[in-house]
């Protein structure tokens, strides 16, 4: 490769001087190298030269780089796979790289066979270097040999650089070819080195649930999965369990010793308990009250007696149950007469005695409890809901009491409700309307009711809604109830109904200040005095069948007098003056047709030896390119169309000129000139 590029630059720099531009071949080489090296393509190389010699080293030093890099490529994956089995295409991305690779393995066959590297197969000259260095590399692995013994490395290695000049980023092989140390390739240059990503070729020896991480001229593995709980990860990539003990990560007290586990740790205990007593979770000792804690301590006819640390039993003696109490000899059991022995046990209500125990007789509205021995109030309205009362039940001591709800009044039974009439009151700021058990405000045309307290009707303010700047044309004033349009105070009058702006034809109505040889012309808002004269040789008209829409037209014809050469020359036949009035657009999403000028030639017609057309055109007047002219057929005749393209914002006035021109195959046949008085209003309508 290095031999192709010499002999392109002592050709091509002999080319150059015979070119214009002063750039040398070297430069131009340059900059091919880094656009193949920066890009990886060389389809698209963007030219510093217009010589085509420059070009021709661009293109030819690139491809060597990308070649170069393709080579290498192939290379490595011969070192690093022993095999090409990946290449299985024969692209043009992979042709080169396939072909080094294929090399390069021969290179390795022979030195693991023992023979020599510079054999020389049929196999191509760039396939014979490819598979020497590979070889040589081989035979070098462990010791190098030297065309000078003498000269080796601090560490022993052999030094081959004299052969290479110096050049090897790493090591060289011999014959001017470099090579790498193990983890790098060599790039496309043939000298500088890069690290191999094992992790993307395949070539790390990572376990499963292990991720590869690329490093310097090696890798290294990291778990993925979470050691868990208790566990850290080593460098190893293996779990090791945490000794929370030594690290003090633990949580035991002060009385406590921490003692570690596979995974976590315990707390014992440091002062140990004695019989009777249990440590709680502070390391206090406590007594175990043993009566309840087992079983029967005691004989059967003793009773258990806990005391601090232990527990005692005695012998039972008579133990008369509720109701009953020990007679004097303490010899059985007899009855108590609560009726007698409690005042006032029944709170006021009857007592009676009963064996070990004794009842209340209670009032109407009142229920004797057996747990708690009392008479208590019967809340009815609990016992019987929705029964007693139509709409609330209030209970009260031994009786209850019934009202309604709001909007209700109690009936004269004392538990019906009746519908209470709210709009007698006057809640409401304006009208009312009374529904069963309430009532609802409602507000005449105009009005709103407040979101405050719902009663009080507000004034919509119709100006100020999202649509209040539709619903009048010009001016929107709001009034209580209602609103009312205003319209500019010149040139306008409301319409019949009450929201648009209609125009006043001051020519019309005689209100214009015309004098008597001017004409008067209303425009949207206004009008216009105006008077128009015909040039020398020209005399006016009447409407003609080329004529303007929606607009009046004053024309002048050509009238020559006789012997008046340049009269009869003079291509312009005649002179029109119209006048159009136009609202200001301020937004125009397409182009608004204003103008169509009409004319009597048929189109494609032909007219002796050729065919008749006609050209329309803006000569004057165009005023920020806010008008053009296009030419359409209607009707088999010729038609121009003047358009307003641009918005066009008003009060303005301009005058467009336009020309007519006839044309025939033999050339210019005539044209007319047509101007229009564009008047733009202020406003929109």
């Amino acid at each position: 490769m290095g031999l192709r590029v010499a002999l392109l630059f002592s050709l091509f720099g002999v080319l150059l001087g015979q070119g214009a531009e002063q750039i040398s071949m070297e430069d131009c080489c340059k900059n091919g190298q880094k656009h193949g090296t920066d890009h990886e393509d060389c389809a698209s190389l963007p030219l510093i030269s217009e010589s085509t010699t420059c070009r021709i080293v661009q293109e030819q030093c690139c491809v060597t780089v990308l070649e170069d890099k393709m080579c290498t490529n192939g290379i490595n994956i011969a070192k690093d796979q022993g095999a090409c089995d990946s290449l299985f295409t024969n692209t043009c991305d992979t042709k080169t790289t396939k072909m080094c690779c294929d090399c390069c393995t021969l290179g390795k066959t022979a030195h693991e066979l023992g023979l020599p590297c510079d054999q020389n197969l049929s196999v191509g000259h760039q396939c014979n270097l490819v598979s020497r260095a590979c070889c040589v590399e081989g035979a070098t692995a462990h010791q190098r040999e030297l065309p000078n013994k003498n000269e080796t490395t601090e560490n022993g290695d052999s030094v081959l650089n004299n052969q290479c000049n110096g050049k090897c980023a790493h090591r060289c092989v011999g014959n001017d070819t470099c090579a790498c140390f193990k983890g790098y390739k060599l790039k496309p240059d043939g000298k500088s080195c890069e690290d191999i990503n094992e992790c993307l070729v395949g070539a790390s020896n990572c376990r499963g649930g292990e991720r590869c991480i690329n490093t310097e001229g090696s890798f290294r593995c990291q778990r993925e999965v979470s050691c868990g709980t208790g566990y850290e990860l080593t460098d190893s990539n293996n779990c090791k369990d945490i000794d929370e003990c030594e690290t003090g990560i633990h949580n035991c007290g002060p009385q406590f010793q921490c003692q570690n586990t596979q995974g976590s740790f315990r707390c014992l205990p440091k002062v140990q308990c004695g019989s009777g007593f249990i440590q709680d979770a502070l390391g206090n000792c406590i007594d175990i009250n043993e009566c309840v804690s087992q079983t029967g301590p005691c004989n059967r006819g003793q009773i258990c007696i806990n005391t601090v640390g232990s527990y005692t039993c005695q012998r039972n003696s008579v133990n008369c149950g509720r109701g009953y109490h020990l007679n004097e000899e303490g010899t059985r059991c007899v009855d108590i007469d609560e009726c007698k022995t409690t005042e006032n046990v029944c709170g006021g209500h009857a007592c009676l005695n009963m064996l070990g125990s004794y009842r209340c007789e209670c009032e109407a509205g009142y229920m004797f409890n057996s747990i708690t021995r009392l008479c208590e109030d019967v809340n009815e309205c609990r016992h019987y809901p929705g029964r007693l009362c139509a709409h609330k039940c209030e209970n009260t001591l031994g009786s209850y009491k019934c009202s309604c709800t709001t909007g209700f009044a109690l009936a004269a039974d004392g538990r019906n409700c009746d519908d209470l009439n709210e709009c007698e009151s006057t809640p409401c700021s304006q009208e009312c309307a009374n529904v069963y058990g309430s009532y609802q405000c409602y507000c005449r045309r105009g009005y709103q009711l407040s979101d405050l307290d719902g009663t009080t009707c507000e004034d919509i303010d119709e100006c100020a809604l999202p649509t209040g700047g539709h619903i009048c044309s010009y001016r929107c004033h709001n009034t209580p109830g209602s609103f009312h349009c205003s319209c500019p105070v010149n040139g306008y009058t409301l319409a019949v109904n009450g929201r648009s702006c209609q125009d006043i034809d001051e020519c019309v109505t005689g209100s214009h200040t015309c004098t008597e040889n001017q004409s008067c012309f209303n425009v949207q808002g206004g009008f216009r005095c105006l008077s128009f004269e015909c040039p020398n040789n020209y005399r006016r008209v009447g409407e003609t069948a080329a004529r303007l829409e929606r607009s009046e037209v004053v024309r002048c014809i050509k009238s020559c007098q006789p012997n008046n050469i340049a009269c009869v020359l003079d291509p312009t036949h005649s002179v029109s003056h119209t006048f159009i009035s136009l609202p200001t657009f301020r937004e125009l999403p397409r182009p608004e047709e204003i103008v169509f000028l009409r004319t009597t030639v048929p189109a494609y017609g032909s007219y002796n030896f050729g065919s008749y057309d006609v050209k329309f055109d803006i000569l004057e007047g165009n005023v920020d390119n806010a008008f053009d002219i296009i030419k359409r057929v209607e009707n088999g005749l010729y038609v121009g169309i003047v358009r307003q393209v641009k918005p066009l914002i008003g009060p303005a006035m301009t005058v467009l000129k336009l020309s007519m021109r006839n044309l025939i195959t033999q050339g210019d046949s005539g044209h007319n000139i047509v101007n229009v008085h564009v008047f733009v209003s202020e406003f929109w309508f």
